[in-house]
């Protein structure tokens, strides 16, 4: 058995060191001690773990010894998937939360202490934004939100004082793209921690840490799972501070459950396969609403249109399996058009293997106010859409049903007002 644990550690070391990010995917975090020759990794669901030796015990209590014993605090299970994000991530060290949302809230409050300033952009994910316009200023804390596509004027705010630069990059749901190497560095002129959502590319896309970031975050109930079964966050980055955060969740209490990190660890198996499929098939459908009449506008970073590509093109390796679209006719279209979709799920989540469409109101801003969303630059009748992994011939050919026939209901509808004026 001992042997055995010594070669799985050997593994472990190969892994992080020259292993392709699909093959990552698959074996990163897995050489866990073996229990009963499983293949794969057991779902661990004992609240507390014992031991007959207390010394052993209070070594492994103190983090002197590598071990488990209490399950808010750490599980087998668990930190196989820590293990597993941290090696996509090339991180040093990770700690998981119950959502996305937790590791987002966690981490910004162990960084921020009453009279601190964080800097972030105006139309982060719609949970984020409540935690910068809503929750710190009740605790003192100072925040500035900038106009995304301004980098100088991001810049300018991190110049008047900056103890978190938060970043979102791709934006949800407008899909902006920020130079992460380049707020990065201003953000550490003023001794700023840099933290980047990096949600939407994941770390087949985009690689936050090595463009200078200092912590990446994830809510992996989206593209890391990948199957819309499993809620959880993680946070990625230097021991010492990820330890700070872990500590902040150890006591609140956001733990990743066991049975959800099972999930999550199955679906990542096959990031690398879904990613690339997504990003190919997001391509070909923003390039076919961007051809068609009824379509007003379209944000993928993909776009030679999009204001942000060239930004996209230096810092991603793909442009991600969300776009969002405006059509012709306001929201009464949007009304009409999203239910005619055969092949999308309307529902608030995304990184699914199934597409999923709605506008913000229902999804990623449904928290916020109209108003809030229009401070944000989040036009009301947008419509995110998560490309799944269906062919994408068929789900353009039911987008473009779909517009048909809500043009056509419009067109219907105008001749009937008309007609009734005169």
């Amino acid at each position: 058995m001992k042997q055995q644990i010594k070669q799985r550690a050997a593994g472990r070391n190969r892994q992080e060191g020259v292993a392709g990010i699909g093959t990552r995917a698959v074996w990163a975090g897995e050489n866990i001690e073996p229990w009963e020759r499983t293949t794969q990794v057991p779902v661990a669901f004992s609240v507390s773990y014992g031991y007959d030796d207390l010394d052993e015990w209070a070594d492994v209590a103190l983090g002197k010894t590598r071990g488990h014993i209490y399950g808010r605090n750490t599980n087998p299970t668990v930190a196989a998937f820590e293990e597993k994000i941290r090696l996509l991530e090339g991180a040093k060290a990770a700690t998981s939360f119950a959502s996305g949302m937790a590791a987002i809230s966690n981490t910004l409050f162990t960084l921020l202490s009453p009279g601190d300033r964080v800097v972030s952009v105006k139309d982060t994910y719609g949970g984020t934004n409540k935690i910068f316009i809503e929750f710190l200023p009740r605790f003192g804390i100072e925040v500035s939100l900038c106009d995304t596509a301004d980098h100088g004027a991001i810049e300018a705010a991190i110049g008047e004082g900056c103890k978190v630069l938060y970043l979102e990059s791709p934006t949800n749901p407008t899909v902006k793209v920020v130079d992460i190497a380049r707020l990065a560095a201003a953000g550490h002129r003023q001794g700023s921690v840099v933290v980047v959502d990096n949600t939407f590319a994941t770390p087949i896309n985009q690689q936050p840490l090595d463009l200078g970031a200092d912590l990446v975050i994830h809510s992996a109930t989206k593209f890391l799972g990948g199957h819309a079964d499993a809620l959880g966050g993680v946070v990625c980055g230097p021991a010492d501070l990820v330890a700070r955060i872990y500590h902040f969740r150890e006591i609140t209490g956001a733990c990743l459950e066991p049975m959800s990190a099972y999930l999550l660890l199955r679906g990542m198996k096959t990031l690398d396969l879904r990613i690339a499929r997504q990003n190919e098939s997001a391509m070909k459908i923003a390039r076919f609403l961007e051809s068609h009449p009824k379509v007003e506008r379209v944000f993928y970073p993909g776009l030679e249109s999009h204001q942000s590509h060239e930004i996209a093109r230096k810092q991603m390796s793909g442009f991600g399996g969300v776009l969002s679209f405006a059509i012709r006719g306001g929201f009464d279209a949007v009304k009409s058009f999203l239910p005619r979709l055969n092949y999308a799920h309307l529902a608030a989540n995304l990184g699914a293997v199934e597409t999923v469409a709605g506008p913000p109101a229902t999804t990623s801003h449904v928290e916020s106010t109209k108003q809030e969303r229009e401070a944000a630059g989040i036009p009301e009748a947008l419509i995110r859409y998560s490309v799944g992994i269906e062919d994408a011939d068929d789900l353009i050919a039911d987008l473009r049903n779909a517009l048909e026939a809500t043009a056509s209901k419009s067109s219907t509808r105008a001749g009937t007002r008309k007609r009734v004026r005169k």
